[in-house]
């Protein structure tokens, strides 16, 4: 199925197909927090684009955030739940190279972006003179682009390098959505090429980051220790828990899904393929559901311009 002249044209995604027990709960959950997603970061848009207080590079850099959010999980999860509702769980070739695409250029943007919100809570916190002039409009308007841009290169890369490879043999992709890694084990030819880059990669996007963030965050916290009073302190260190809490949920998944142990015996093997793809679940649509909650429940600037839109609204339909 999905072979023409000994060449895949479409793959078969397992997802949870061997326990149907867990698929009607899965289905539900996921659902929900999809839904929580779209709502979450579509407020957090709205409100940063049109709430004029919320005009300076942190809520631009978190609107943007928002926005790849959205991208990210609107590549997979509308798929993932149609499987459920049809017996078709199959995607197409090209319909699997724009799932990888996205799913790489919207995990190397976040990287960079995350850095780049730590950047700017360094400035605001440590040069909190200066932070006008380092942190104006044609500073962080071009970083934001340029994590744009560094996610795309890196995704156009990662993907041309994976759909150049032959499919000849299985297509059966063990995972619910195309995974970079599921999908190279089906690969007929040498996959060194791909490897290297990636890990190449994971260096740039992932290492130099989490470095970058280690070191602000040592600065941040340093300057936050030297302020006399405790309310002071508590005040500097609100300005960046919320970032705080959203770099360690990101990057301590990510930790969980590659730095765990892999079992041995093929009952703990199959097992462990059901953890991979609960975790890698939770990593796709926990994580962004999370981020947004913690931003609208742990910041005070976001939560009054979403009660105030809301209180307008509501007066004008009052009138």
């Amino acid at each position: 199925m999905g072979r023409t002249n000994q060449s895949v044209t479409e793959f078969v995604l397992l997802g949870l197909s061997g326990y149907p027990e867990l698929e009607a709960i899965y289905f539900v959950l996921v659902l929900c927090m999809y839904l929580v997603i779209l709502l979450g970061n579509g407020l957090i848009i709205i409100v940063s684009v049109f709430n004029s207080h919320l005009h300076t590079p942190m809520y631009f850099f978190l609107s943007n955030l928002s926005f790849l959010d959205v991208c990210y999980t609107s590549s997979s999860i509308p798929l993932f739940l149609s499987s459920f509702l049809t017996s078709k769980k199959t995607i197409s070739f090209p319909g699997c190279g724009v799932q990888m695409f996205l799913s790489f250029a919207m995990g190397a943007t976040e990287c960079v972006l995350l850095s780049m919100m730590a950047f700017d809570r360094y400035v605001a916190i440590c040069n909190p003179l200066r932070y006008p002039i380092i942190m104006s409009k044609a500073s962080y308007v071009p970083m934001a682009a340029g994590s744009w841009i560094a996610g795309g290169v890196n995704s156009v890369l990662q993907t041309s390098l994976a759909m150049r490879l032959p499919f000849c043999g299985d297509n059966v992709i063990n995972h619910f959505t195309c995974e970079i890694l599921a999908v190279l084990k089906l690969a007929c030819a040498d996959i060194s090429v791909n490897v290297i880059s990636m890990i190449v990669a994971n260096m740039i996007f992932l290492v130099v980051p989490v470095l970058f963030i280690f070191i602000s965050y040592v600065f941040i916290l340093s300057t936050i220790l030297r302020i006399p009073s405790a309310e002071g302190r508590r005040k500097a260190f609100s300005t960046c828990s919320a970032h705080l809490t959203v770099v360690i949920v990101f990057y301590g998944t990510i930790l969980f899904m590659y730095a765990q142990p892999k079992a041995k015996d093929s009952s703990g093997a199959d097992k462990e393929q059901v953890a991979d793809k609960i975790i890698s679940l939770f990593y796709g649509v926990v994580t962004p559901m999370l981020n947004r909650l913690i931003y609208s429940l742990r910041n005070k600037d976001v939560k009054a311009a979403v009660k105030n839109m809301l209180c307008q609204k509501l007066s004008s339909e009052g009138l």
